[in-house]
């Protein structure tokens, strides 16, 4: 199994990259007010307790005091209530607002993805995707909801107890703001390499998951092909890249964080020495002293959980560029400003005109070349040819999954170009060769083709379908669960399944990419009963690897390196078309047969 290594990607900038999560508070607004009052609240009583100290100790240890005393107990107590008070109301109201945020961010992000065009996850993982939604929106979830108000309540005692400082003794505050940049110069210097390895980081965690995700979802090939000890170990390499990289950013933040304590307690040691001076030589009171040791403790503290937070931010900075990334991703394909508008009641007349095209994955290689097909309403044709000739593609350009570079495709007369994506699908169904089951009911997954459908309407498919029968055979009937893409049905029930979605769908264009290749004789009689009479009335395309199925369409088109080389009935093939003549010979026992 190939590792897809997937483009480069962009690497973090700063934390500015924040702000369009928190962009996602701002339908919250009234929460938001009230939770900064409550942090204030808390920040508030935290910083006045420090003159509680001071005149405890001034006023009822120095004084001797014992009504001071009791009535600096009452004050400390009161404000211990208020403080408990705003707690809570902070702790609430901040972890609702991250719980809120992040799910709202995974909303807008899946449904941007779906948005997007199948050129997109040409060169995307799946498993990158759902580390973004999963593992960086939990990591956001975290940073929201509590380490951003941590961060904001330090930073109101931070200044706050700066600015009480200087209140209580401005010769002691001017000896702590000479060693601020001090502290703040390796906040910055390590801060910056603790960012891009913040990132790294995350997209090594990405590649775990990607890889997984390839691996389980291919279990059976795996292990059919005796895999496990290969994908084994190419999955521990990339744990232990992830894991190497987790190591080298925490040593960093340590780093960082252990350097910004020495500095700052050191200094305190320092201040504590000159303060404690001044208290021998009587120029300040023992009280003052007491409340500035308090202030500048908590400065200290909240400088260091600062620190320690922004690291947190620095790492949340990288998984927000990666949401920012798919958020900021626009589709190829988007409707037009104003979409022309499909005629009604639909038509099923399609065209390819001259149309050229090569897939963004494969810029060298041309899809399909000075294309042209013309299927009249109600006709059925069939495109065959070799591997590679481009019949999928045919397919893609209608779907409008893709537009061509050259030529115009038109349905009913519309260029699709010109048309809203969905109103082009809503006139369509697709049976893909490989069938898609969702883990969900069978009933469900009928619906899939018409949401609005009653279950009579969807056991009428079943039947047309030929599904009724294994349906109605499992434990919960048409309820029963499934499995994970299907697991419990066999691979020609997940077609008749197919099928019997694409009937539920009543489309006027119908799209057929060998649906019957799975299954058995007797029920791919009874399914291609099924199909023609669904096919009769709506125009039909299919695509056809066994000839045997399509001997009867209106008409084949014959397909090699992009082009349409023959058209015509099968007789008629057989004899003007050499490539469809070895293609039959090689099917049939004789010839023509």
């Amino acid at each position: 199994m190939a590792r897809d290594v997937g483009p480069d990607r962009p690497k973090g900038r700063d934390i500015k990259s924040l702000r369009r999560a928190l962009s996602f508070l701002a339908p919250y607004r009234t929460r938001v007010v009230l939770a900064t009052i409550a942090l204030t609240v808390t920040a508030g009583t935290v910083l006045a307790l420090g003159q509680g100290l001071r005149g405890l100790v001034d006023s009822g240890f120095a004084d001797g005091d014992p009504a001071a005393l009791d009535n600096a107990l009452a004050f400390l107590i009161g404000l211990s209530v208020l403080m408990a008070v705003g707690t809570y109301c902070r702790f609430y109201l901040v972890t609702w607002l991250g719980e809120r945020v992040v799910a709202d961010l995974r909303n807008a992000v899946f449904d941007r993805v779906l948005r997007l065009d199948p050129g997109f996850f040409e060169v995307t993982k799946t498993g990158e995707i759902l580390s973004r939604l999963t593992t960086d929106t939990t990591l956001l979830q975290s940073i929201i909801g509590s380490s951003a108000s941590m961060a904001l309540r330090n930073l109101l005692i931070m200044i706050g107890g700066v600015v009480m400082m200087a209140v209580t003794n401005p010769k002691l505050t001017a000896l702590v703001l000479l060693v601020v940049p001090v502290v703040v110069a390796p906040i910055l210097l390590i801060g910056r390499r603790v960012r891009k390895l913040s990132r790294d980081s995350q997209d090594r965690v990405a590649d775990v998951g990607a890889y997984a995700e390839e691996s389980l979802n291919a279990i059976r090939t795996v292990q059919a092909f005796t895999h496990e000890d290969r994908d084994r170990a190419r999955f521990a390499e990339d744990v232990h890249n992830a894991f190497d990289t987790a190591i080298r950013r925490t040593r960093l933040r340590g780093l960082l964080t252990a350097t910004v304590i020495l500095l700052v307690f050191t200094s305190i040691g320092v201040i504590l020495w000159v303060g404690g001076n001044d208290v021998l030589a009587g120029t300040i009171s023992g009280g003052e002293l007491a409340a500035f040791v308090f202030y500048a403790t908590l400065v200290a503290f909240s400088v260091g959980i600062i620190s320690e937070v922004y690291g947190e931010l620095l790492r949340a900075a990288g998984a927000t560029e990666r949401l920012i990334e798919l958020l900021e991703s626009e589709p190829a394909i988007q409707p037009p400003d104003d979409p022309a508008t499909l005629p009604q009641p639909p038509v099923g007349e399609i065209r390819f005109e001259n149309v050229s095209f090569r897939y963004p994955s494969r810029p060298d290689m041309a899809a399909l070349e000075d294309f042209s097909l013309t299927v009249a309403p109600g006709e059925t044709v069939a495109l065959v040819g070799p591997s590679g000739a481009g019949k999928s593609t045919v397919f893609q350009l209608l779907l409008r999954f893709y537009d061509p570079r050259h030529g115009k495709v038109r349905l009913d007369g519309v260029d699709l170009s010109l048309a809203d994506p969905s109103a082009i699908r809503a006139r369509m169904a697709l049976v893909p060769q490989d069938p898609v089951v969702f883990g969900t009911s069978g009933r469900e997954n009928i619906r899939y083709g018409r949401p609005d459908a009653d279950d009579a309407a969807v056991e009428a498919a079943a039947r047309d379908a030929a599904a009724h029968d294994f349906l109605s055979e499992l434990p919960e009937g048409y309820d029963t669960f499934l499995g994970e893409k299907g697991t419990r049905l066999s691979g020609g029930q997940k077609q008749r399944l197919s099928i019997a979605r694409a009937i539920l769908r009543d489309p006027s264009v119908l799209l057929l990419d060998e649906a019957t290749s799975a299954l058995d004789s007797a029920n791919e009689r009874l399914v291609q009963d099924a199909l023609e009479r669904l096919m009769q009335g709506r125009t039909t395309l299919i695509i056809a690897h066994r000839l045997a199925t399509v001997v009867n369409a209106d008409r084949i088109a014959v397909m090699d390196r992009g082009r349409i080389v023959a058209t015509g009935t099968h007789d008629e093939l057989l004899k003007s078309s050499p490539l469809y003549a070895r293609l039959a010979e090689l099917q049939f026992s004789r010839p023509g047969a």
